[in-house]
């Protein structure tokens, strides 16, 4: 367990309201302690939305893709009264990387949308362009246009959509996807693990020819305050935000106490760990000594680090924060010196 050294983070320092877990005493809340809220809105993000509105008029719908992974937390409030979604322009919310989350919640999340006004939710892996949710997505788009008045558009035969999102959600691999599936063509835009590779509002990309349509990639754009420091920890995760805006060892902590408290143990045969453990320090330092721990946490078995909360509302995927564990490990030297 934690001891009281001044020395120590206050996140690592406090540790109170204990439950047994594992048939081990772990922490029943996670303490932030002094952790600020953590914001990220650099001046490619600005730009970005004021270009969007511009393109606006010539616009038939709008994509939003955001992670399923963390369904309702991190969408950007901006994006509904900059671009009028669902008022001004049809919305349609793709639900990115639905193999990496927790489905039991599917439901759920449709209505809770659906009393917000938000009809049309589609889950999809967009790394798959043949599977259902990628191939109902062009579908969907004409479904929703039927009716639709398009003012200026009136006379153009083909129809531009605009794809939105939080940063690393998957936009630029749902274009590509579209792509592959509906003219079997290579990338038309650029992808990567992390956010912030798209920085410009792009121009057109052919992603279907009956009906004749494009897509326009945006770059990821938060919202310019984070609520909280839980939320910016769940963006984290997922690599919608930098890792070290909060701190590597913050987050990997966090989906420590967090895999303790939905009583999913796979990381301790992963680390190499006789049992689970409370203490991120004593993981961290498993881990860093483990070269087989440091192979599996490479390897996609990762992918199956799944957390859901008591409430669908705050579902989180730990996968992709894998990520974020293996650097905390490498910098674990600095981690176990604190013991």
């Amino acid at each position: 367990m934690f001891d009281s050294s001044p020395n120590l983070p206050k996140f690592l320092n406090i540790m109170a309201n204990q439950v047994i877990r594992h048939g081990l005493m772990m922490r029943k809340h996670f303490l932030f302690g002094q952790q600020d809220v953590v914001n990220w809105f650099p001046g490619h993000m600005a730009r970005g939305l004021k270009d969007m509105q511009k393109k606006l008029k010539d616009v038939d719908c709008i994509i939003e893709v955001h992670d399923a992974r963390i369904p309702l937390s991190g969408r950007n409030p901006f994006f509904h009264s900059a671009l009028g979604l669902s008022v001004m322009k049809p919305h349609i919310l793709v639900m990115n990387k639905m193999d990496l989350a927790d489905m039991r919640f599917q439901n759920n999340i449709y209505k809770h949308y659906k009393k917000e006004g938000v009809n049309e939710v589609i889950f999809a892996n967009c790394k798959h362009p043949d599977s259902k949710g990628v191939k109902s997505i062009i579908p969907t788009i004409a479904e929703v246009l039927i009716g639709v008045e398009r003012y200026n558009r009136a006379e153009i035969h083909d129809f531009t959509l605009m794809v939105i999102g939080v940063p690393n959600a998957g936009k630029s691999t749902l274009i590509n996807a579209l792509r592959a599936k509906n003219l079997r063509r290579g990338k038309g835009t650029k992808v990567g693990a992390q956010p912030g590779v798209t920085r410009s509002v792009l121009e057109k990309v052919k992603v279907c020819n009956r009906p004749l349509m494009y897509l326009v990639d945006t770059p990821g754009v938060l919202t310019p305050r984070i609520p909280d420091v839980e939320t910016g920890l769940k963006l984290a995760l997922v690599d919608n935000i930098k890792n070290q805006l909060l701190g590597e060892d913050v987050i990997a902590d966090y989906l420590l106490f967090r895999l303790n408290e939905q009583g999913n143990t796979k990381y301790v045969p992963y680390l190499d760990l006789d049992e689970p453990c409370d203490d991120i320090r004593h993981v961290l330092s498993i881990a860093a000594a483990s070269s087989t721990s440091s192979s599996l946490l490479s390897s996609s078995i990762t992918s199956e680090w799944v957390i859901s909360c008591n409430s669908f509302s705050s579902s989180v995927v730990s996968s992709s924060a894998c990520s974020s564990t293996r650097s905390a490990t490498s910098a674990s030297s600095t981690s176990s010196s604190m013991e």
